[in-house]
């Protein structure tokens, strides 16, 4: 199908950037990245905001974040009070940002700052997402690149048919199109799939992913696998197809075989009278079932969750950020989060 048409109307800077990071056990990283996000605050050419979130790290990181906000309020701190998961970390990020443009981009410098120049520049084009995409991933290995490229092939396959490969999280989105995030309240979050979604004029950046600057991955195999099976079971039904497929091709299979024991009987080969055929017949059928049961379950069991209305996240602490009159009045906030933070002192 034929990507949708929008066209292009330009706009000028943004008032107001907004960059949103998730932070979790990144003590090692952020000084590097502190310097990093200040040169490119100077480069913008327009006001920003730095919008961090401590995802329940177990290191000092938030100790880091509360000291940079205590000298800079440019730099607004949200912590968690446990570790909630990178998509609803972000997802508290988004929330508070208050940019006319919003990057959401990985704390690790691997989503290099300097690349939300390039992104600001397809902004005033007319482009309402513009997501970066590697072109080289530098430091992986081959074992890395491999799995890599098949997880993003893998989720175009199970989620949406535009989700574009080799994009992460790092992207750029306009105002409207954060709203309209916003607007989804799903428990079970794949961001990346819910901005395809929207949909709205979307576009992309090149760039040569770096290695990691210190610190390890966040996202190992055994991680990858399953935000890869999260993805797929929160924002498609393919699964259940396919255990449908699977199912049909059990009992071809089973009719495919008991056709052949026919044949056996009718040409005078020998068989074991009915024990094959039993055994064949009662393996497949009550795979096919548990398969499909199991598949079925998770859908259940994700309903389960969603029905709860639980919030997304629960906020510990901020500083630098002011939402006193947004818990009034906005009910998207309130439907997210459930606030008993502590407000730090900014630094006058």
């Amino acid at each position: 199908m034929r990507a949708t048409y929008h066209p292009l109307v330009p706009r000028g800077s943004p008032g107001l950037v907004s960059v949103v990071i998730p932070i979790f056990d990144e003590e090692e990283t952020l000084p590097l990245l502190f310097s990093r996000l200040d040169r490119l605050l100077s480069e913008l050419g327009c006001k920003g905001e730095v919008v961090l979130v401590n995802d329940g790290s177990s290191d000092r990181s938030i100790d880091l974040l509360l000291a940079r906000a205590s000298v800079d309020d440019r730099y607004k701190v949200i912590g968690l009070a446990r570790n909630f998961g990178h998509q609803i970390a972000s997802t508290a990020g988004l929330e508070i940002a208050r940019g006319d443009a919003i990057v959401l981009m990985d704390a690790d410098l691997q989503d290099p700052p300097e690349v939300v120049v390039e992104m600001v520049r397809k902004y005033r084009e007319g482009y309402d997402v513009v997501y970066a995409r590697r072109i080289a991933r530098e430091g992986d290995t081959v074992f890395k690149r491999v799995t890599a490229w098949l997880f993003y092939r893998l989720m175009r396959s199970l989620v949406h048919r535009d989700l574009p490969v080799d994009v992460g999280d790092f992207r750029l989105m306009s105002r409207p199109c954060l709203d309209a995030l916003r607007s989804m309240k799903e428990l079970h979050r794949f961001l990346r799939g819910m901005v395809t979604w929207i949909g709205f004029a979307q576009t992309h950046v090149d760039f040569v992913r770096p290695a990691r600057v210190a610190g390890v991955t966040k996202y190992p195999l055994r991680k990858m696998l399953l935000f890869a099976w999260n993805a797929a079971i929160s924002f498609s039904v393919l699964p259940l197809r396919l255990s449908f497929l699977a199912g049909l091709a059990l009992v071809a299979t089973a009719v495919t075989y008991a056709m052949y024991s026919l044949w056996r009987i009718f040409t005078g080969a020998f068989v074991v009278p009915g024990w094959m055929s039993l055994i064949m017949v009662n393996c497949l059928t009550s795979g096919a079932a548990m398969v499909g049961m199991g598949i079925l379950g998770e859908y259940v069991g994700r309903i389960f969750e969603e029905v709860k209305k639980r919030p997304l996240y629960i906020t510990s602490l901020t500083a630098n950020v002011e939402t006193a009159g947004r818990l009034g009045e906005d009910p998207s906030w309130l439907s997210h989060s459930f606030d008993a933070r502590v407000e730090r002192p900014t630094s006058g």
